[in-house]
């Protein structure tokens, strides 16, 4: 069973886009929500964070939360996701539920007290797995010809890699519900494996994780990169 958190972008740059962006959330939490264990929960960031629906294996309130949106403001996306993954994943980590977050959004941050490096940091920590949907174009020779030149791109990317995700780039609707339906196949194929350091120092520093397939060239392994090295519920003071 999973938990997945919706993040949806409401910042004024996002305002011709909203409906379809709600039209694809309807879409992707109805398929989740198929299974019964499953439960997901929606926040939107704009100038505010705001939990409009906990964690809920209802898709009836989830909807309601979804119609009640509206565009307004800047953009606290690291925030958002900070706070998601503090208040709201990292409980859940008790629970032996996968974790997984899903970022709509229509460009980079633009007014976060939190850094980039913070959000994945907190989104290691509590084992979420962010996988980012940007709508804003890229242009032919941009992020939909295979490049990701642009650095708000490069942070989303690095926010989606970083935690064992993947970072979509869309422009139009198909390519959204495309990008969404990826997401749920991978949610239904996913493998959890833990390990125990041999270096039990706590001592706040990075440590890498990479797995390797020695027998299987052809496959590709995607995870989270590291995890920073404290004890479990101790939060640095830079965090």
């Amino acid at each position: 069973p999973i938990d997945v958190a919706m993040l949806m972008d409401t910042s004024n740059s996002v305002k011709p886009k909203l409906k379809f962006e709600k039209d694809a959330a309807y879409s992707f939490l109805e398929t989740v929500l198929k299974y019964r264990q499953d439960r997901a929960l929606l926040a939107t960031f704009d100038s505010q964070v705001e939990l409009h629906q906990d964690l809920t294996n209802r898709l009836d309130l989830l909807t309601k939360a979804i119609d009640k949106i509206k565009a307004q403001g800047g953009t606290r996306m690291y925030d958002a996701v900070y706070s998601v993954c503090e208040e709201k994943m990292m409980s859940a980590a008790t629970t032996g539920r996968g974790r997984v977050m899903v970022v709509i959004t229509h460009g980079g941050d633009t007014e976060s007290a939190r850094t980039l490096q913070e959000a994945i940091e907190i989104a290691q920590r509590s084992e979420t797995t962010v996988y980012v949907i940007s709508t804003k174009a890229g242009g032919f020779f941009g992020v939909q010809a295979g490049t990701v030149d642009r650095k708000e791109d490069k942070d989303l990317k690095r926010l989606a890699e970083e935690t064992g995700g993947r970072a979509f780039f869309t422009a139009e609707v198909i390519e959204l519900e495309k990008s969404l339906t990826q997401i749920t196949r991978e949610l239904r194929n996913q493998y959890m494996i833990a390990y125990e350091p041999t270096n039990n120092n706590y001592d706040g520093k990075e440590r890498r994780i990479e797995v390797k397939l020695p027998n299987h060239k052809g496959l590709r392994v995607r995870t989270k990169t590291g995890y920073k090295a404290v004890p479990r519920g101790v939060t640095s003071a830079n965090q």
